[in-house]
């Protein structure tokens, strides 16, 4: 099986790599959903929580800066660096993401290549203005003085650029994920468990529209038997040797 993903991905000419927590688990960053995973062992602060009650925002701040999560920190595998490989060459158009480590820009896939559907845990945004804030813009007015962060333009709440629980999917890198999906030959899962929606349902949109479908996941999926090639293995070292060092 390695050999015929090598060979479909040397045929390809438009990949579309699709990555789920199962790309960064190799990095040492924790999945959500597993036992010992970031959900078993934290509370997730619903969107709702944190923007209706003052101590759930504060709880949510004290997690960024505490590195609770450990979203942030890692750094890239082998299956990120022969992504950046593929999007490098120009074979691959788009990396369409469940993750929030920013470990592929880390890699070097630039950030127009990198469609985050859950956006980024590296930094903050306006939840009025949208404007992007980085972290240390707040860090030691939280950390030394208790003070929740707010927008330096509008004065509204910041929240770090991930999606919570209840709070709603982008419109922006869906319907980007959608138009990369929809012009693919190729569409590659690396890591994904295939069962949070709607993102999931995109590898079975490229192959409902004409490309091959690759999983390359630990565990079996519920798309397996809808794919042209499937390999339960490690990620890292199978994107290495059918993309190379």
């Amino acid at each position: 099986m390695r050999e015929q993903l090598a060979q479909a991905i040397a045929k390809a000419r438009r990949i579309v790599v699709f990555t789920g927590a199962g790309i960064s688990t190799e990095s040492g960053v924790p999945d959500f959903r597993s036992p010992g995973g970031v959900w078993s062992k934290i509370k997730p602060i619903y969107f709702q929580e944190f923007v209706g009650d003052e101590g759930r925002r504060r709880e949510a701040w004290t997690r960024v800066f505490s590195g609770t999560a450990k979203w942030t920190g890692a750094r890239p595998n082998d299956g990120h660096t022969a992504v950046a490989k593929l999007v490098g060459q120009g074979r691959a158009t788009a990396v369409i993401t469940q993750n929030v480590d920013n470990l592929h820009q880390d890699s070097g896939v630039p950030d127009d290549k990198v469609i985050e559907l859950h956006g980024n845990a590296h930094y903050a945004r306006c939840l009025d203005c949208g404007l992007r804030h980085e972290f240390d813009e707040f860090r030691e007015s939280f950390t030394q003085r208790g003070e929740i962060p707010v927008c330096r333009a509008c004065g509204g709440l910041v929240k770090s650029a991930t999606i919570s629980f209840g709070q709603s999917m982008p419109r922006e890198p869906m319907d980007r994920a959608e138009a990369a999906t929809l012009a693919c030959d190729l569409f590659l899962v690396l890591g994904s468990s295939l069962v949070v929606y709607p993102a999931a349902g995109f590898p079975l949109l490229a192959k409902r529209n004409g490309a091959a479908l690759a999983i390359v996941n630990r565990e079996p999926t519920d798309q397996d038997a809808y794919a042209d090639i499937v390999l339960h293995d490690e990620i890292g070292p199978v994107m290495r040797e059918v993309v190379g060092p």
